[in-house]
C-alpha cells in the first residue's frame, strides 16, 4: 500500500511538473504572438493610415479598416488566451502555496517537538545513562548510531524548514507577478476592444454610405476580378509554354511538369529545403489579402479568388527575388502594371503590380536582389504587390513558404 501511495505521489508530482513546463511554453508562444500582432497593427497604421490626404476611395478605406479589424480581433483572442492561462497558473500556484504552508507548519511543529525532547534529554548525564543502560555492547552501539542519526535528522529538518520558507517566498513573488501581468493584459485588452468597437462603427458608417452604390460597386469588383483572372490566365499560359519549350529541348513530351536538368533539380531541391524560411519579397510590408477563394471585405455576397497574397508597403519600395533563379518572363498586360516571373527549377515566383523594372527576360538573379519597384495607385494611395508561388502550374499558398508570413 505504501509503495502504491508513493507511486501515486511521484506520478502527481511528475504530471504537475510536465503541465507547468507545457504551460510556460504555451505562455511564451502566446506572448510572441501578441507582440507580433501589436507590431503588425503598428505597421498597418504606418502603411495604410499614415497619409489620409491620399485617401480618395471609400472602398479602399473599408478594405484597409477590415485588415486592421482582423488583426485586432486576433490580438484580442491571443490576449484572452494568455489571461485564461494565467488564471489557471494563479489558481494552481495558490493551491501549491496552501499545500506548502501546511507542510511548513507540520515541519515546524515536528521540529518544535524534537527541540523539546532534545532539551529534556540534552544533559551529558542523560545521554550516558541512555548508553550505559544498554543490555549489550551491540545495543549500546545501536544507541550511539541512533543519537547520531537523530542529530542529523534534526539538522535536516532545520534545513528543510529554511528551504520550504524560501520556496514559499519565491511562490508568493511569482504569484504577485502573475497577478500583476494578468491585470496589465486585461486592461490592455479593454483598450483594444474599445479601439475595435470605434473602428467597426467607422467601417459600418462607410459601408452604409456605399449601400446606395451597391450595384455599381459590385460591377467594379467584378471588373477588377475579370482583369485579375485575365492576368492569371496569361501567367498560366506563359508557364505552360515554358514547360513545353523546356521539355521539347530535353526531348520529352510532358506538358504539365518541367523536365529538369541536374542544375535545375539542385535549385528546385534548395528552394524546397527553404520552405518556411524564404525571405519576404519586400523589406517591410503587411499581407492585406490572403491566398485562395474568399469573401470580399466590403461586398460580402461577392467572392474573390487569389492565386497569391497581396502585400501593402510604402511608396517607392523595392521588390526583391525571394530565391536565386532566372527571369522567365516579364508580363505587360493591357490595363495592368508589369509582372515578373522568376523560375527556380520547377518552381516559379511571380511579382505583380510593378511600377519600375530592373530586370529583363533571361537575367539571372540572387535571393533578395531588387527586381523592380512597387506601383503606387494615385487614386487610392495604395502601394501593393501581388506575390505568388507556383510548382509547375499549381498555385501554392505563400504563407507556408515565406518566413513568418
Amino acid at each position: 500500500m505504501r509503495k502504491i501511495l508513493l507511486l501515486v505521489l511521484l506520478f502527481s508530482l511528475g504530471t504537475e511538473t510536465v503541465l507547468s513546463q507545457t504551460s510556460a511554453k504555451r505562455q511564451q508562444e502566446l506572448e510572441a504572438q501578441r507582440l507580433r500582432l501589436k507590431k503588425e497593427i503598428k505597421q498597418i497604421n504606418n502603411l495604410l493610415f499614415s497619409n489620409k490626404k491620399t485617401r480618395k476611395n471609400v472602398v479602399t478605406e473599408v478594405e484597409d479598416l477590415q485588415v486592421k479589424l482582423n488583426v485586432r480581433e486576433e490580438l484580442i483572442k491571443v490576449t484572452n488566451a494568455q489571461v485564461n492561462l494565467l488564471t489557471r497558473k494563479i489558481n494552481l500556484n495558490q493551491r501549491n502555496i496552501s499545500s506548502q504552508r501546511k507542510e511548513l507548519e507540520e515541519l515546524k511543529a515536528d521540529y518544535a517537538k524534537m527541540i523539546q525532547y532534545s532539551y529534556a534529554s540534552k544533559s551529558l548525564q542523560n545521554r550516558l545513562m541512555f548508553l550505559f543502560s544498554s543490555e549489550s555492547f551491540l545495543q549500546a552501539y545501536k544507541r550511539i548510531q541512533y543519537l547520531k542519526q537523530y542529530t542529523q535528522y534534526r539538522r535536516k529538518q532545520g534545513v528543510a524548514i529554511v528551504e520550504k520558507t524560501l520556496l514559499l517566498q519565491k511562490l508568493n513573488k511569482t504569484l504577485i507577478e502573475e497577478k500583476s501581468k494578468k491585470v496589465t493584459l486585461v486592461n490592455e485588452n479593454k483598450t483594444v476592444q474599445e479601439q475595435l468597437k470605434k473602428e467597426r462603427i467607422n467601417q459600418q458608417s462607410l459601408i452604409k454610405s456605399l449601400k446606395l452604390k451597391a450595384q455599381n460597386l459590385s460591377a467594379q469588383i467584378s471588373k477588377k476580378e475579370q482583369q485579375a483572372r485575365a492576368i492569371d490566365q496569361e501567367i498560366d499560359r506563359l508557364i505552360r509554354e515554358a514547360i513545353a519549350a523546356s521539355n521539347k529541348a530535353a526531348g520529352k513530351s510532358s506538358k504539365k511538369t518541367f523536365e529538369l536538368t541536374p542544375e535545375a533539380k539542385l535549385i528546385a531541391a534548395n528552394f524546397e529545403a527553404n520552405r518556411g524560411r524564404l525571405p519576404w519579397p519586400l523589406e517591410k510590408g503587411i499581407v492585406v489579402q490572403g491566398f485562395g477563394r474568399q469573401k470580399h471585405p466590403v461586398v460580402k455576397t461577392t467572392t474573390i479568388q487569389s492565386n497569391g497574397v497581396t502585400i501593402a508597403t510604402s511608396p517607392s519600395s523595392k521588390v526583391r527575388a525571394v530565391f536565386k533563379g532566372e527571369v522567365m518572363s516579364v508580363v505587360t498586360f493591357k490595363g495592368s502594371n508589369p509582372s515578373v516571373l522568376i523560375r527556380h527549377g520547377n518552381y516559379i515566383t511571380v511579382y505583380k503590380n510593378l511600377g519600375k523594372l530592373y530586370v529583363k527576360k533571361g537575367d539571372k538573379v540572387q535571393a533578395k536582389e531588387p527586381i523592380g519597384e512597387v506601383f503606387t495607385n494615385e487614386n487610392t494611395g495604395k502601394t501593393e504587390v501581388q506575390f505568388s508561388i507556383f510548382n509547375n502550374v499549381k498555385a501554392l499558398n505563400p504563407k507556408g513558404w515565406i518566413y513568418e508570413m
